[in-house]
């Protein structure tokens, strides 16, 4: 057996191992598809990573290596570990988990054909090729969905309940208590450097500061959006439109916004096919967002839902410069 036959095999086998690995990832990430267009996706990609691994596994015994019977246990063993351990990570931790193991089989692959052009083994070459196109495409998609959540909108996968209390979002609720920390902080600064003429300020700031987070605390009791609404209308009655901003942003990524809030006029009344049109024509990830949100929440069309989750990784891409 020559040196490069023997690499390629190494290869392989570590090839079927990670594709076990991958099939049963995008299983159990099936039941956090956002919408049913990712989930059939999803389910494909599985199992086309399951059809991929039978190649592999022929392309072995091919080259006369010999699969042994404990890599898809082993795989299915890796996928399962990790889907627990992933719970107490955040959502984007966990994709960016997802988005290393494909980086792993792109490059594998990518080094398999490299050997299989100075072997001449052209079937071995031709699966690599196979293989180097399906986890490019499957790395672009992870890239896109992590683009979007960093965008601040829903990717096009969901937390699960775990992640989500991993990921932080009870920062939706905490947001005006926290900006007014940072007031009152920023306050103390300016006191001590500025002197005693700004005491009263300081003291005003503080006050309110006092006023506003004793109000959401006392209202957490009536629910998030309760909570989030009084915070929003003690903060404009106090003049700062920067706390009102903080509790209308954390409101619209609950959901809880009235039609006249939402960026497109007369949605409410739309039809499916106009508000898909309308949504086209959005132009920010948040005015995305607000429509996601207020969809899932109220209306729960899913053609609709998908067609706000397509506008919004079309943003994506153009954020990691992925073209269409």
């Amino acid at each position: 057996m020559t040196d490069n036959n023997a690499k390629m095999i190494n290869q392989l086998r570590a090839l079927v191992l990670l594709t076990q690995t991958e099939e049963q990832i995008a299983r159990t990430r099936i039941s956090q598809a956002r919408t049913d267009a990712v989930r059939r996706e999803l389910t494909q990609n599985a199992d086309n990573a399951a059809a991929r691994s039978l190649e592999i596994t022929e392309q072995l015994r091919a080259l006369g290596g010999v699969p042994d019977v404990v890599t898809p246990v082993v795989g299915r063993l890796s996928a399962a570990l990790k889907a627990t351990f992933e719970q107490t990570t955040s959502i984007e931790e966990a994709l960016l988990q997802d988005l290393q193991l494909e980086h792993q089989l792109l490059d594998r692959a990518t080094y398999l054909k490299v050997l299989a052009d100075t072997a001449g083994e052209t079937a071995t070459r031709r699966l690599a090729e196979k293989l180097v196109e399906a986890h490019s495409a499957t790395v672009e998609w992870l890239t896109v969905v992590l683009a979007e959540e960093a965008l601040g909108g829903p990717a096009a996968l969901q937390p699960t309940p775990v992640q989500k209390v991993a990921g932080g979002v009870a920062r939706a609720v905490n947001a005006p208590v926290r900006f007014w920390a940072n007031t009152v902080n920023n306050a103390v600064d300016t006191v001590r450097h500025a002197g005693e003429e700004t005491s009263d300020r300081f003291s005003a700031v503080g006050d309110r500061a006092s006023a506003i987070t004793g109000a959401v605390r006392e209202t957490l009791t009536v629910g998030r959006a309760a909570s989030l609404r009084r915070a929003e209308r003690i903060a404009q009655r106090e003049g700062d439109d920067e706390a009102a901003e903080a509790a209308r942003a954390a409101r619209e990524e609950l959901g809880d916004v009235t039609a006249d809030e939402l960026p497109i006029k007369g949605y409410d009344s739309m039809s499916v096919q106009d508000a898909v049109k309308a949504i086209k024509q959005l132009r920010t990830p948040h005015d995305v967002n607000v429509i996601i949100r207020y969809e899932e929440t109220h209306k729960n069309r899913s053609n609709v839902a998908s067609a706000a989750q397509t506008r919004l990784a079309a943003l994506a891409k153009e954020a990691v410069g992925v073209s269409e």
